[in-house]
């Protein structure tokens, strides 16, 4: 068993950016202070994913107040979320036990540094039967975290990689005023669903029940427990969140959003091979180019791609320009749709592409467009 260092939430570069410079600054010093402080590290655990020969860890090493309750840092109300320091460089030691060869228990273990940003990000080697596995995580300090892994059978399958805002969860914000409220004020348990998506995907898991889901955001890694929490409440299948990190990287001052999801989709192309991924997004910002570009790069591992349609007021309240009179969004740029069309637009280089405002209807046309 080995780390590989593939592509991570903040991949190293031989020279910083200023802004990254600065960061790490600022966050030395706060560490030096909470550390005088007694603070300790903690692991927040996220949900991996991997194949019959090889696992990916996810988690973040943070710093926190000595014996405070996990659930209670986890299950806090959005601003609290985002008051955290990381332990950069902090070591991690994953552990995962497997039946060998002979039938017995055989427990592997690899130790895994946390980045510049707390983030742990490693492929392990280790053959494990298809569905979820536990990987133990521990610090030196005596911290100490469960990841659960989801590890995909060998064969041709089919797999969901989801948006979340607008596709999953309404967060149309009508004002900045009313952005920041959805981002640092709201619980997760005051998100409400889009209807029908719940449905939606209960349903491809009922008949897919060995396909991967990976619910792929440009929200911040800081809200990956309310989110986990708004996902499970409202009924949709667990899976890897793909999340980005908020704040200056390691070659700018900003991220691009359609940088991350695009990479994360070649990134889950390249490791699980034998995956044909439905996409599912909304047209109220970039998902219906994103998928458009991924569908050409790999137009053999792309088995459909779902756009929930937004009216033209929820399109302008999701900061989307309206469409030209006629036309909605992607289902415009196709050439097929109007507002609430549910037929399955002209494909995106030989993928399949369908439309609906809600999950009744995009269920309705995507089962026409996989037939």
């Amino acid at each position: 068993m080995h780390q590989e260092h593939l592509p991570s939430p903040t991949p190293p570069v031989q020279h910083l950016h200023l802004s990254a410079r600065l960061e790490d600054r600022i966050r030395a010093a706060a560490v030096r202070f909470l550390r005088s402080r007694g603070w300790t590290p903690r692991i927040e655990p996220y949900v991996g994913y991997g194949t019959e020969g090889s696992v990916r860890v996810l988690a973040r090493v943070l710093l926190s107040r000595p014996h405070r309750r996990a659930d209670l840092v986890w299950n806090r109300r959005g601003w609290r979320n985002y008051l955290t320091v990381s332990a950069p460089g902090e070591v991690v030691r994953a552990s995962v036990t497997r039946t060998g060869a002979a039938g017995r228990d055989e427990r592997l273990v690899v130790d895994l540094a946390a980045d510049r940003d707390g983030y742990v990000d490693g492929m392990l080697d280790v053959a494990l039967e298809p569905g979820w596995h536990d990987v133990q995580l521990a610090t030196a300090s005596g911290a100490v975290a469960t990841s659960r892994v989801f590890v995909v059978g060998p064969g041709r399958r089919l797999g969901v990689i989801s948006d979340i805002d607008d596709t999953v969860m309404i967060t149309m914000v009508p004002s900045l005023l009313r952005a920041v409220w959805n981002t640092f004020g709201l619980h997760a348990s005051e998100r409400r669903p889009v209807p029908g998506m719940a449905d939606l995907y209960h349903g491809i898991a009922s008949v897919h029940p060995e396909a991967p889901f990976v619910y792929l955001s440009n929200g911040a890694w800081n809200t990956a427990g309310n989110l986990e929490r708004f996902l499970d409440r409202n009924g949709f299948p667990p899976g890897t969140l793909l999340l980005t990190d908020w704040g200056p990287t390691a070659t700018g001052w900003f991220r691009s959003g359609q940088e991350h999801k695009g990479n994360a989709i070649d990134r889950l192309v390249r490791e699980l091979p034998d995956v044909g991924w439905l996409l599912l997004g909304d047209d109220g910002q970039h998902d219906p180019e994103i998928y458009a570009a991924a569908a050409r790069r790999h137009p053999q591992h792309v088995a459909a791609i779902g756009i929930r349609q937004l009216s033209p007021t929820q399109r302008l309240l999701a900061h989307e320009p309206p469409a030209p009179s006629g036309r909605n969004g992607a289902a415009g740029r196709s050439g097929t749709g109007t507002p609430g069309s549910r037929r399955t637009r002209r494909p995106a280089h030989g993928v399949p592409t369908a439309g609906g405002p809600d999950g009744a209807a995009l269920a309705r046309a995507l089962g026409r467009a996989l037939r």
